[in-house]
């Protein structure tokens, strides 16, 4: 009897512990990162873009024969017919001003576009028109006119750690709002030849095409970086890469402001300092990079700065590596004060100076206009005739089509003198006829790009 109430005892008791964890685990808030998404994703756009190629087809070799055409009913061709096609693309973006509707990816997801398409996260969808490009960095802001937008907050890339969480949110493979988790696995990447100026979050978040252009955010939603390649062939391999925020909402800000982004030169070259550099310098450390070159009348030869002389830290910053200085100096905005810690036979330094203007060198006419687009222009050398001078042409391109020549020499847009790359820019609508002079040989003519 005694036994048979123990075996009951243990029983009610049993029974009484397990109902109590239930209740407890019942009780209990499981993590979530719901809360936060709910916040954030709204701010995550998809981006639908649209190309218009233009191409000529070409007739069928037999198609001209009254024969073949009366008995296999070819087609009327023309030699040279024209014909437009659609070719679409797909990315994501971050509103980062809901007053403006300001929306920030990656250049290369809108840098072709004929026509860019915004839909939010309630499938409201609008037309949206490029703020300004930058290529170098792959950062563009686009803009809509829509109310009641919500923007994310923006992050500091520079607090984030190596194993930090981070969460990836876009459109891969246009699978709208899809949020993958993993941790920041690397800071400061470069050299990895994506971009001009590399200093890449890497992380683990699973990035696919259609990512680009979309957020990398921490925990509480903030943006600390935009996804912007994978490594690997199209396909995501644990290895993906995100421009940091600070440097993407800098260039944002030159964008919105001037339509480009208006980058320095400190007029030197570079190479970073290894241990056979240091020893051969008679150096204790390793850090910091060596001046192989200074560039004649550059800022850094009106400064003081020898070949040889060995940059530790540029405003404080520490630089480790040439691609730091010139991720840092790229930066910087025309006029900037700069301050170097400069080792030079072994004496410690401190020499300022002022960032110049960067020299323009060959570029494509798709950098000012997609109706340039395979011509190499240049600004003209010639003290006698100011104006853009086209280099080469490539034969069959828009540019070539629409009747421009290698050697022309445009020295008027709209109707207003051109002297240099920034004023024949600030003289081209996209959405208008651009109406160019040229000077070609001894006469000059005029050419209507539509």
């Amino acid at each position: 009897m005694k036994k048979a109430y123990n075996l009951l005892f243990v029983s009610i008791t049993l029974v009484f512990v397990v109902a109590s964890a239930y209740a407890a685990t019942s009780a209990t808030v499981m993590p979530s990162l719901a809360p936060m998404l709910e916040k954030s994703m709204p701010a995550v756009v998809n981006i639908a873009t649209e190309e218009i190629i233009e191409i000529y087809r070409r007739p069928h070799p037999f198609s001209n024969d009254p024969f073949f055409r009366r008995f296999f009913d070819f087609p009327e061709l023309e030699q040279g017919k024209k014909e437009e096609r659609r070719r679409s693309g797909a990315g994501s973006g971050v509103i980062i001003d809901a007053e403006e509707g300001y929306i920030i990816t990656n250049a290369h997801v809108v840098k072709a576009a004929d026509n860019i398409y915004v839909t939010l996260d309630n499938d409201r969808r609008y037309t949206a028109e490029i703020v300004g490009i930058d290529e170098e960095a792959d950062i563009a802001v686009i803009a809509i006119d829509a109310q009641d937008l919500v923007e994310i907050t923006i992050g500091d890339s520079e607090a984030i750690r190596v194993g930090d969480f981070a969460v990836a949110i876009g459109n891969p493979f246009q699978l709208e709002h899809t949020v993958t988790l993993g941790i920041i696995s690397a800071l400061g990447r470069s050299g990895l030849g994506i971009e001009s100026y590399e200093d890449f979050i890497q992380t683990d978040a699973s990035i696919n095409p259609g990512n680009s252009g979309g957020a990398l955010v921490d925990l509480e939603g903030r943006l600390i970086g935009i996804n912007t390649a994978i490594l690997g062939a199209n396909r995501n391999i644990g290895i993906g890469f995100a421009i940091p925020v600070n440097m993407a909402m800098n260039i944002t800000e030159q964008l919105i402001e001037y339509g480009e982004v208006k980058r320095g030169r400190l007029g030197v070259i570079v190479q970073t300092l290894t241990h056979d550099l240091a020893d051969a310098f008679g150096l204790d450390q390793e850090k910091g990079v060596v001046i192989t070159e200074v560039e004649p009348g550059s800022a850094a030869e009106k400064a003081g700065i020898e070949p040889g002389d060995i940059i530790l830290s540029v405003n404080g910053e520490v630089i480790e590596h040439s691609a730091d200085i010139r991720n840092y100096i790229g930066m910087l905005r025309l006029g900037s004060k700069v301050t170097l810690d400069v080792l030079r036979d072994n004496d410690e330094l401190e020499i300022t100076a002022y960032i110049t203007a960067r020299k323009m060198t060959d570029t494509n006419g798709e950098r000012f206009d997609r109706r340039l687009s395979g011509a190499v222009l240049s600004e003209s050398d010639n003290p006698e005739k100011s104006g853009i001078a086209i280099k080469s042409i490539k034969n069959g391109s828009v540019a070539h089509r629409y009747g421009l020549q290698k050697d022309d020499l445009i020295v008027a847009a709209n109707r207003r003198m051109v002297k240099d790359f920034n004023g024949f820019q600030a003289l081209i609508d996209k959405d208008k006829p651009l109406l160019l002079k040229i000077l070609r040989g001894n006469h000059a003519m005029f050419l209507v790009l539509r």
